[in-house]
């Protein structure tokens, strides 16, 4: 499934493994998902991670449109990613990419900030899709990728101003970050370079990767 070759491509990348799949906590009932959120009157959004932290437990549920991820099933962006697919395999991505890092920093006793989860999911987003595409194109990432994934983004206007404060800001430091990453790796396919890059990158705390991230942007 999609979802699975997703997660995949996320811990290769990485190379972290989190012994458990995604699949075994997706959920595609949006009442259960209220439920779940304890909040009746939630807005119904296509993806959502849902977290229940006790000082014994954390209990993890991620939930995707049935038609969302029925339609991954059948035009599956790892086999080939296009622009009829792509706003589908970055809603999943989006899920996929929380799941891991919080499950991934768990293991490790390590407090993450839903800052944190919405930055590694936008650079996340533009990597993995930047590899994908690559792929099919005789290892050139299309210049336009960048400016689709961040110039174009449109953030939710209905949201509340906290949350739409927190994705603004997620989404310009990876803007940032990424825009680094494809002048100093892509453009000349220093594929080894990156992929150390991304890792040290993954591992840092939440202050670190900010400061990392104005550091390289000025050079």
């Amino acid at each position: 499934m999609a979802l699975a070759k997703l997660q995949r491509h996320l811990e290769k990348l990485y190379d972290v493994s989190v012994g458990h799949d995604v699949e075994d906590f997706l959920i595609h009932d949006a009442g259960l998902s209220r439920r779940l959120e304890n909040n009746p009157a939630a807005r119904v959004i296509p993806e959502k991670l849902l977290v229940h932290e006790t000082d014994e437990s954390l209990d993890i549920a991620l939930f995707l449109e049935k038609e969302l991820v029925e339609r991954l099933r059948q035009d599956d962006p790892t086999e080939r990613l296009h622009a009829g697919n792509l706003a589908d395999f970055l809603t999943a991505l989006e899920g996929v990419s929380h799941f891991l890092y919080l499950v991934w920093s768990a293991g490790y006793d390590r407090r993450v900030s839903l800052f944190e989860l919405e930055l590694q999911a936008e650079i996340d987003k533009f990597i993995l899709a930047a590899i994908l595409l690559a792929r099919d194109e005789n290892g050139r990432v299309p210049p336009e990728l960048h400016r689709i994934l961040f110039d174009e983004a449109l953030l939710d206007p209905g949201i509340d101003a906290e949350l739409y404060e927190r994705y603004r800001t997620a989404n310009a430091y990876a803007r940032r970050y990424c825009g680094w990453l494809q002048r100093r790796f892509m453009t000349d396919r220093h594929e080894a370079g990156m992929m150390s890059e991304l890792r040290r990158f993954y591992r840092l705390g939440q202050h670190e990767k900010m400061s990392r991230i104005r550091h390289n942007s000025m050079h």
